[in-house]
């Protein structure tokens, strides 16, 4: 098969990358009011779970589409999370502070204050991992998403260290090796990421009831014939 061809690996594999691209400027200018980045990571996730499930057509209708329909919710819960961060982020700055100028025994009581902000950090990274792929791929009330956000991310440890990860690795690479590499940026990231979601969300919403009722459609139709 000629590697130039749209079915090729190659070919495909290109054309992924330019959806990451092309994804990514769209999402990093839908940020820009900052308020909308909730809005415009959970049309990203749309979009890319769209192509990770082998729907990859009409991308930019897909991703504004998806960024007007769950614009309020996501909104919403971006907030939230943004004011938590910042609250997380004061208090350890603060407790990290206080432990190493404050001498005696009151250190260990602001060592265990740290390591229990470090413990909320982890939930709360959790949560902001999943919760956007869960706003784009399903309907659901606000303290739902965020309850089912951390159980799916304490489940399924390996899609969330996975998830991690990828975006780590494109943190450090723009940062220390190839800052162009920022075109690809979240965008990149959330695709690569929607490749091990998708599996997650497949499983968590198999129902083998509607399987069984598809087949006995498909028997009752081909008795019919």
């Amino acid at each position: 098969m000629n590697i130039f061809s749209y079915e090729s690996r190659f070919s495909q594999v290109f054309l992924k990358l330019s959806y990451a691209c092309c994804l990514n400027v769209m999402w990093f200018v839908c940020c820009l009011p900052i308020f909308t980045i909730g809005a415009s990571t959970a049309a990203l996730y749309s979009a890319t779970l769209k192509i990770a499930d082998d729907r990859d057509r009409h991308i930019a209708q897909k991703f504004f589409s998806a960024f007007r329909t769950n614009f309020k919710q996501a909104t919403r819960v971006w907030l939230i999370l943004l004011a938590v961060g910042i609250l997380l982020g004061a208090d350890g700055y603060i407790a990290a502070h206080m432990r190493l100028t404050t001498p005696g025994p009151l250190a260990v009581m602001w060592t265990l204050n740290l390591a229990l902000i470090i413990g909320a950090a982890v939930i709360f990274t959790i949560i902001l991992i999943f919760i956007f792929p869960l706003i784009a791929w399903f309907e659901n009330t606000d303290a739902m998403m965020f309850k089912n956000a951390l159980l799916i991310g304490t489940h399924y440890l390996f899609c969330t260290i996975s998830v991690a990860a990828i975006h780590f690795a494109m943190f450090f690479a723009v940062v220390a090796l190839f800052t162009p590499l920022i075109l690809f940026g979240e965008g990149l990231c959330a695709l690569l990421s929607s490749y091990l979601i998708i599996n997650v969300f497949r499983v968590i919403s198999y129902r083998p009831e509607e399987e069984e009722e598809e087949e006995d459609e498909e028997e009752a139709e081909e008795a019919a014939k």
